[in-house]
């Protein structure tokens, strides 16, 4: 049964000592699933790319100048999206990620909301993001949060550019 607590956004790191095992796990889980899914499974966190195990082994210091978001059900992390500094008028959100026992909670709709408002108090004039042209939930998602296809910045096959004026 999934637990059906009331789940806080906060900006991490934040005064949950167990929240950054918490946010390692979940960007854990992010990229085995994303290794998996393009046809590229590991076994585990040891064998995704380098720049992976950094998030997951150093979070502070891989997200140092972007403001990562943490979805809390009680003291457990349950789901993360991070916003990445302000560059040429923009942010990036990446990284977004639920737990799959906590999904149809609304907490990517909540995650991705805070971190629209982040965005907009940055000063920024839009965010972007790409998506796995599989995950046709998250693009459906996006799109009902006002982000629109464009021009890819990023040429890796199957991947899917959005933006949205904040």
């Amino acid at each position: 049964m999934t637990d059906q607590r009331e789940v806080a956004i906060v900006r991490w790191p934040g005064q949950t000592p167990s929240a950054e095992e918490g946010l390692a796990g979940l960007l854990a889980a992010y990229h085995l699933r994303t290794e998996a899914e393009k046809g590229e499974a590991v076994a585990d966190a040891d064998g995704l790319p380098d720049r992976y195990r950094a998030e997951i082994s150093d979070p502070r210091t891989a997200f140092v100048d972007d403001v990562v978001l943490l979805a809390l059900s009680g003291d457990t992390a349950v789901g993360c999206v991070v916003v990445t500094a302000p560059a040429g008028g923009r942010s990036e959100i990446k990284r977004l990620w639920t737990d799959p026992a906590f999904r149809g909670q609304g907490i990517a709709s909540g995650l991705l909301g805070a971190a629209l408002a982040h965005a907009a108090e940055s000063g920024v004039s839009g965010v972007r993001l790409s998506v796995w042209k599989w995950r046709t939930g998250a693009i459906a998602l996006y799109e009902r949060l006002g982000f629109t296809t464009t021009e890819p910045w990023d040429e890796r096959d199957q991947l899917v550019c959005m933006q949205r004026a904040v």
